[in-house]
């Protein structure tokens, strides 16, 4: 289940976020509610934007931020790498640095504090953008693996909110045009929200397991993502649910 009163509180800021400025603050203030280290919301792609990376957010330092666009690390950075390729999450202490140069890269970023730490969500909407979403922390190992455990759900359901935020009020959502879900897509995907497994929803659906399966993989489809975890967040984001 998701963690109540943080969570909401979060998702409420987001959502009434009026610009892309405000939207960036509201970005440092979950981070302060999650107590973590630093939070970035990272466009890699988008449909209303002929440039690559185009739009990045995030509380960095503001030096590392001017090192990072002078030396363009976006092409040197492996979580990028790793992040615009994938539907995963990237834990950064399980990927594996393949050159000298994106060791030195790492090293030169723990220099400015970004964090020991961190898991990157990879994003996508529905018209074919991608984001990546980072949390960071420079807290002991324990206190970072009891966080994920315990925020994970959260941090999911925020970097699909916080994508479609900004793909709203940066303009590069040209349209509205939402995915249609069926009833029974709808359905098990609320309840999937709610915590049930897919036997507890066939018995209350009184349906079969494979059916509800099948709704659960008709609703990735939809909405162009991975996993049923992602279809649940991308859907209260899209307010679907």
């Amino acid at each position: 289940m998701l963690s109540s009163s943080r969570f909401f509180y979060s998702l409420d800021r987001i959502s009434a976020s009026p610009t892309l400025q405000d939207l960036e603050a509201t970005l440092d203030e979950v981070r302060h509610i999650y107590a973590i280290s630093h939070m970035v919301l990272h466009v890699t792609r988008s449909s209303g934007a002929a440039a690559n990376n185009p739009l990045l957010m995030l509380t960095y330092p503001p030096e590392w931020v001017k090192q990072y666009h002078e030396r363009d690390y976006f092409s040197i950075d492996p979580i990028v790498r790793l992040g615009r390729r994938g539907f995963l999450p990237v834990e950064w202490f399980a990927s594996k640095w393949d050159s000298g140069r994106a060791q030195v890269f790492f090293k030169e970023a723990m220099a400015f504090g970004v964090g020991r730490q961190g898991i990157t969500l990879p994003v996508r909407g529905p018209q074919g953008e991608r984001s990546l979403f980072t949390v960071t922390s420079n807290h002991p190992d324990a206190y970072w693996r009891q966080f994920r455990r315990d925020s994970m759900r959260d941090l999911q359901f925020l970097a699909h909110h916080l994508h479609d935020r900004a793909m709203v009020l940066s303009g590069m959502r040209e349209t509205a045009d939402f995915p249609q879900l069926s009833r029974r897509e709808l359905q098990c995907l609320e309840m999937t929200a709610s915590g049930f497994l897919a036997k507890q929803i066939c018995a209350r659906l009184c349906i079969s397991i494979s059916a509800v399966q099948l709704y659960l993989a008709s609703a990735r489809r939809k909405l162009t993502v991975a996993t049923t975890s992602e279809a649940v967040a991308k859907a209260t984001a899209l307010e679907l649910i």
